[in-house]
């Protein structure tokens, strides 16, 4: 996914992600992790500056891995609708299997601005977006989407969605069948924006 991350960071991120996934990021320390890592706090800063590169990194993981995924969607050659289902099954089906990439999007509700972390974030969110438009975008011009509300609006409205729809599976302590749900408010949101 990313040449630039060695394989001991992603053993690094991925008991970090375990940390997030337990107790959440604010109670994420580089002693905690260290720990987890069964070794010292200096070997840690041999591999990420500080607790906010680890999460930076996390982000920029995610976000390689949203590309990846939303490409293969794309290359699918599928109707606007179903690429948009299959789009938003694929965020639910990975943020199920990896939740501790969830964790990170929201840890900002939980730390000090962070330059850095804003722009790992809004990286990802153009990412996305860009997919997102793309598909809104088709399916307008093919009918299948409604013209009465610009593409941008449209975009932001089902970017909305997904993230309340994220942020509840969340803060609910993921008890609930995200996908299964979140698939259920896709049609929903289809019925809302298709053509009539």
């Amino acid at each position: 996914m990313n040449p630039n991350i060695t394989p001991r960071q992603l053993e690094i991120i991925a008991a970090a992600g375990e940390l997030i996934t337990e107790d959440g990021y604010a109670k994420l320390t580089t002693k905690r992790l260290a720990a987890r890592m069964q070794f010292s706090e200096a070997a840690l800063y041999r591999h990420f500056a500080s607790k906010e590169d680890i999460l930076v990194k996390m982000l920029e993981l995610l976000t390689a891995s949203v590309k990846e995924r939303m490409d293969a969607v794309a290359e699918r050659g599928e109707q606007p609708d179903m690429r948009m289902k299959a789009m938003f099954d694929s965020h639910f089906t990975y943020f199920k299997a990896h939740p501790e990439y969830l964790m990170a999007i929201f840890a900002t509700n939980f730390m000090e601005p962070s330059p850095v972390i804003d722009d790992a974030i809004k990286n990802l969110m153009e990412v996305m977006r860009h997919h997102l438009r793309s598909v809104v975008s088709a399916g307008q011009e093919a009918g299948f989407f409604t013209r009465a509300i610009p593409t941008d609006l449209l975009v932001h409205i089902v970017m909305g969605t997904f993230r309340l729809h994220m942020l509840q599976w969340r803060m609910t302590g993921k008890r609930t069948d995200v996908k299964r749900a979140g698939n259920k408010l896709i049609d929903a949101v289809l019925t809302l924006i298709a053509a009539r």
